[in-house]
């Protein structure tokens, strides 16, 4: 698969040495040509490159321009941004959003608005947005695989074309985790809010979010 990569950062970085090792090809996109080729550079020398797979610096419309997927990993605003000025290299693209609206005090920054991911299909008429990758520090994503107590981690993805859906639950796989279906794009923002909790358990009170659910056998009170 040709995936290309908007944006230079840790989620940049993190998924893409996954997608490289599974081989796919990657050119990982910056407006800091510098950088992408940096972040490129310490992509491929990860290794286990798998065969056929690679990974190349460019700029944010070679990247757009190549991919069939294309990861906007980019800040809340930026991803909106940079999906304008592109959204004619983007036209029928899956364009996979991670980003989190989240700001000081923990708050959700799209308010009763639209999502994030909502907004970046605004953007972009003609993409194929997917929401997903989002409920996770980047760190977790450096892992090979993210395997906690012998199951690998769920990943919830959020989309409305089944087509996208199943090329990013194949990038979820090849990540070494496990695609869960969350709903049309409507629901991204349950995602997004899912996350502004989640990371004001994790940091701001130090506590185990996880512990807040119970086992699927109780959700709904079968276990009872």
């Amino acid at each position: 698969m040709r995936i290309g990569v908007l944006g230079t950062g840790n989620m940049a970085d993190a998924l893409a040495t996954h997608w490289v090792r599974a081989g796919h090809e990657v050119i990982v996109g910056g407006r800091d040509e510098a950088k992408a080729r940096r972040l490129a550079a310490r992509i491929g020398d990860a290794g286990d490159v798998a065969d056929g797979g690679g990974v190349r610096h460019g700029s944010l419309p070679a990247a757009a321009g190549f991919g069939e997927v294309v990861l906007a990993a980019l800040p809340y605003g930026v991803g909106q941004e940079v999906a304008g000025e592109l959204r004619e290299l983007l036209d029928g693209k899956v364009l996979v959003d991670c980003s989190n609206p989240v700001g000081p005090g923990f708050r959700l920054l799209t308010g009763d608005g639209p999502s994030a991911a909502q907004q970046l299909a605004a953007a972009a008429p003609g993409a194929r947005v997917v929401k997903a990758f989002n409920l996770c520090h980047e760190d977790v994503w450096r892992m090979n695989p993210p395997v906690f107590d012998d199951r690998p981690l769920a990943v919830p993805v959020c989309g409305d074309d089944t087509a996208a859906l199943a090329l990013v639950g194949e990038l979820v796989r090849d990540a070494g985790c496990e695609p869960v279906a969350g709903g049309g794009l409507e629901r991204a923002g349950l995602l997004e809010a899912t996350a502004a909790l989640f990371i004001g358990l994790w940091v701001g009170e130090g506590a185990d979010a996880q512990a807040i659910a119970p086992p699927l056998a109780y959700a709904a009170g079968a276990g009872l």
